[in-house]
């Protein structure tokens, strides 16, 4: 393993962790296709030796917690060195449809089988994942309290809650960290949840850098989905905002061979130096691919390269492409 460098502190704790995280949703297998153990195994392993020290998982990634147990399997002997954050408050239920409860006594439970299928005493960082519409967030907020103060977990966070939900989480459980999506083309928290977690000293780890592969520029026009991806159910890979995109992909393919890297690094590291970002989370299935984004660590894009990205944006912003 790599020793991280350019470490960030998250929150006001003494975790440090890599600007670049792995997002290990695509591992479980859920949505992602072609997914299997050694690949999955092989791009931890990746991450680790390309300087990542930061891994996020849930409870709910996989249907029977893949995520976290191949996470347990790969880091096993070098705990210490890697950074855990995970989440609790969803599941799968026997269809095979996600279901909230984020009812105390499910926060407790569900971070308890995550320990377990790890094999961990306790998680850096956990999350709840996103607000049940019949638990009141105060409720849930007591559960993550009771996990820091027996021990089971270093920090809390929560993840897709609005700012309203997280002022009433962290009035009971101190938040140390908030997970919203965030990317070139969605950059609504900019407006209310960046500035409110910067004067709390929250840190704000993002996901979907790459919308969902759109901006890692290998779904261009003309291509042709597996009728099975589950990518097809967003307006973003369809019709005009499709095209609109396109261009922001043109623009970027130009700023990339200039500087001689890619537009999944480009992208990440716009992602990773944004005022109030302090980490990014890049899902990986291969190697290969964390492999490249985690190269945006090393670098950092001149003014003349953010300047014609903000102008593309602006002009996209003008289309209605921003949703």
């Amino acid at each position: 393993m790599v020793i991280a460098r350019n470490l960030r502190r998250l929150g006001e704790t003494d975790i440090w962790i890599s600007p670049v995280a792995l997002g290990c949703w695509p591992i479980a297998g859920m949505t992602s296709l072609q997914v299997n153990d050694t690949d999955s195994l092989a791009t931890i392993d990746a991450a680790l030796d390309s300087g990542i020290n930061f891994l996020d998982t849930a409870y709910c990634y996989g249907a029977n917690g893949e995520s976290e147990r191949l996470i347990g399997q790969a880091i096993r002997g070098r705990r210490d060195q890697v950074v855990i954050a995970s989440k609790g408050g969803v599941h799968w239920n026997a269809e095979v449809k996600q279901q909230n409860d984020a009812r105390p006594e499910t926060i407790l439970r569900q971070c308890d089988e995550s320990l377990q299928r790890m094999a961990f005493d306790v998680i850096d960082l956990h999350y709840l994942h996103s607000p049940d519409p019949h638990v009141p967030i105060a409720e849930s907020a007591g559960a993550f309290a009771r996990l820091i103060e027996v021990g089971k977990i270093r920090a809390a966070g929560a993840s897709n809650l609005n700012v309203t939900q997280l002022a009433e989480f962290h009035s009971v459980c101190p938040l140390t960290a908030v997970q919203p999506k965030y990317n070139l083309l969605q950059r609504d928290i900019e407006a209310d949840l960046i500035p409110w977690c910067q004067s709390r000293h929250i840190s704000v780890i993002h996901y979907w850098p790459l919308m969902k592969g759109l901006l890692a520029g290998k779904i261009r026009r003309g291509h042709v989905f597996d009728p099975h991806d589950s990518r097809l159910k967003y307006e973003v890979f369809q019709g005009e905002k499709f095209e609109l995109a396109q261009r922001l992909l043109d623009e970027l393919d130009k700023i990339a061979a200039a500087i001689n890297k890619s537009v999944p690094q480009v992208v990440i590291n716009w992602s990773i130096n944004r005022p109030g970002i302090t980490a990014t989370l890049c899902g990986a299935k291969r190697d290969w691919q964390i492999r490249e984004t985690s190269d945006a660590m090393s670098w950092e894009l001149d003014a003349s390269s953010l300047q014609k990205i903000e102008d593309c944006i602006a002009s996209l912003n003008r289309s209605a492409i921003v949703g």
